[in-house]
């Protein structure tokens, strides 16, 4: 988790904002469920946000409030981590579009 968001970071899309905070959160082992799901609120509560990046195993411990998540913006990604393959079986986004589509 700490490498995917040090690489997007170094990448420059992290910013902290002095009036809304940091548009990231760094998940561990340690960080408790609340703080993620708050954290998922706040963010797709913000205007200057367009894309909300998840790794799939942190999407696992709020998959709930995930796929309650209906708005288009901002979108949600689940991506994968070093150290957990992707499992498009669990992603809330591919499960909307096969839906869509009829599969």
């Amino acid at each position: 988790m700490l490498d995917t968001m040090t690489g997007l970071l170094l990448a420059g899309i992290g910013d902290i904002d002095s009036q809304q905070g940091p548009n990231f959160l760094n998940v561990d082992d340690k960080t408790d469920q609340q703080t993620i799901e708050k954290a998922f609120t706040t963010f797709t509560g913000r205007k200057d946000i367009a894309i909300i990046l998840i790794n799939q195993n942190i999407a696992e411990r709020i998959r709930g409030i995930l796929d309650a998540y209906k708005a288009p913006f901002p979108t949600v990604l689940e991506i994968p981590s070093k150290d957990h393959p992707y499992d498009p079986s669990k992603d809330s986004v591919l499960k909307r579009v096969q839906l869509l589509f009829g599969d």
